[in-house]
């Protein structure tokens, strides 16, 4: 009798239901560095094409979060995994004491004031630290041209093709005479183009893949493919344009009239 008492004890015990894991909160950091991929084009819901820039996004690990005397903050990360032996002894000390394994990139990113960040050092950071449909800042190194010439480099004219004339790339007169005597600075001339830090502003997070840690964006991003890139919240997001105020209306009842002349007929 006691066993089956026992029995009916185990039956009539609820079932204790196992809660759903809650998800990890949004990582807070001012920017990602990552790898730029290349190029496709993906459709919107209403059929539209746009041409998107894939980039890969982490694995970033925290390696240092800074606070300057003057209160300014900052976050320094790492990217991409390499071998140790490419890295010098205090770069690996430095990487060792964050408990992160070795990276080819460090890069230290400011942070506003406003900003509260809720990571910790060794932490991995991903593509989930942006939101589908923000508005990001891209800063790259662009592709290098080389030395190249001013109808290149400063999209010149270029003098005339026919009629006996014998300048056609050429740069031509570069100052005056006795005044001022010399070459005005900033003069446009030919010399090295391109490898320059370039920022694109305002592009559109359009596509997230936090597990393949993909990040895709509306437009081009500076560099090559495979580049190093920084993505950053966007700073100068223009709000939208707001409707025009209706018309006041007089205190006759009636709608003030559109200024401007009125043509006879």
């Amino acid at each position: 009798m006691a066993d089956e008492s026992t029995q009916q004890l185990e039956v009539l015990a609820p079932v204790a239901q196992a809660q759903p894991e809650q998800p990890a909160p949004k990582p807070i950091v001012p920017g990602l560095m990552g790898k730029k991929l290349g190029m496709t084009r993906l459709f919107r819901e209403d059929g539209k094409s746009v041409t998107v820039t894939v980039i890969e996004v982490g694995p970033c690990y925290v390696i240092q979060v800074r606070k300057e005397a003057n209160g300014q903050r900052s976050i320094q990360l790492g990217f991409a995994a390499t071998k140790e032996k490419s890295l010098t002894k205090p770069v690996l000390g430095h990487l060792k004491k964050a408990k992160v394994a070795a990276v080819r990139y460090v890069r230290e990113l400011r942070l506003p004031q406003q900003m509260e960040m809720n990571v910790e050092v060794g932490q991995a950071l991903s593509a989930d630290a942006f939101t589908p449909g923000e508005f990001v800042d891209v800063t790259g190194t662009s592709i290098g041209k080389g030395f190249q010439g001013g109808v290149k480099r400063w999209h010149w004219k270029g003098g005339k093709a026919t009629h006996g004339s014998t300048q056609h790339r050429a740069p031509g007169s570069i100052g005056s005479t006795t005044t001022p005597g010399r070459t005005i600075r900033g003069h446009h001339l030919p010399g090295h183009m391109g490898h320059a830090q370039v920022t694109v502003q305002n592009l559109e997070v359009i596509k997230i893949d936090a597990q393949e840690h993909l990040l895709v964006v509306k437009g081009a991003v500076p560099g090559p493919a495979n580049g190093l890139v920084i993505i950053r919240h966007a700073v100068k997001r223009r709000k939208a344009k707001k409707a025009p105020p209706p018309p006041k209306a007089k205190q006759g009842g009636g709608v003030a009239k559109a200024k401007g002349k009125v043509k006879k007929q």
